[in-house]
């Protein structure tokens, strides 16, 4: 750990073995930082931060700051940071509120410069998150989901894992497991085929994947006929299952098909 004298290390501070806290970072008292961490220069690691092992938090990140929400009235929550997640220049991640208490980023995760989540802000494993990306509060975000440079999420979005979101998009709606999503209103432009070959994917679970969505996004303008036409023609699977459960409980609209 660096030279007391050139940091704002709380004494109550948690940190772990084995980790680097440059000159100029600043670490509140109700922090833990698991072991063999990195934290740059001027991060800001604020009260609730519960971070992982093998973490690097580049300069300029604020982690754990108090909620924007208008609503939030001061009430203890937390931000947690899952093992070998790497958080680049000037993200900002924060605090939960009393709808979930905290706010999560999963194990494994990039988060590129710029990035902000906001409260109570779900992100699961091995997600990719590029420069200038802003989630709003309480999103939801499936593991290995990529979502590129400049996307906006609105609050309450759930985006399905292994999906792929095209930069500078403006998600409104849910994006289903597994798709690849751009355009403007954002729309379904085929399955993530590379991305799922990449994660071990065999051919057969790609098939299946494909066969539903020609249901639901093709051969179906009405998403309540797809449901149940893939529900009685689509043969059981686990990525039927993902697909069909994900959509069921998407209260906020799923996004639209091909037009």
């Amino acid at each position: 750990m660096t030279n007391q004298m050139l940091t704002n290390i709380h004494p109550k501070a948690k940190i772990g073995k084995n980790v680097i806290i440059e000159p100029f970072a600043t670490v509140y008292e109700d922090v833990v930082i698991g072991d063999n961490c990195w934290i740059a220069s001027n991060a800001v690691i604020m009260d609730g931060a519960r971070i992982g092992n093998n973490c690097k938090i580049f300069p300029g990140a604020i982690i754990s700051a108090e909620s924007q929400d208008l609503k939030y009235n001061g009430e203890y929550a937390t931000t947690e940071i899952g093992e070998n997640t790497t958080i680049r220049e000037y993200v900002t991640i924060h605090k939960g509120t009393s709808d979930k208490k905290t706010t999560i980023v999963g194990s494994n995760c990039l988060l590129m410069s710029y990035v902000h989540v906001a409260h109570d802000c779900i992100i699961g494993d091995n997600v990719v998150i590029a420069n200038l990306v802003q989630l709003a509060g309480h999103v939801f975000v499936g593991n290995w989901v990529i979502i590129e440079g400049t996307a906006a999420i609105q609050q309450f979005v759930s985006i399905g894992e292994h999906s792929f979101i095209a930069g500078g998009s403006l998600v409104r709606k849910n994006v289903p497991p597994y798709v690849k999503a751009a355009r403007e209103p954002l729309s379904y432009i085929g399955v993530n085929t590379i991305g799922l070959r990449r994660r071990g994917f065999n051919d057969q679970q790609i098939i299946n994947i494909e066969d539903i969505y020609r249901v639901i996004y093709v051969q179906n303008s009405n998403m309540t006929t797809a449901l149940r036409v893939a529900e009685l023609e689509i043969p059981v699977s686990d990525e039927k299952e993902v697909v069909l459960e994900f959509i069921r409980n998407s209260t906020k609209g799923i996004m639209r098909g091909l037009s």
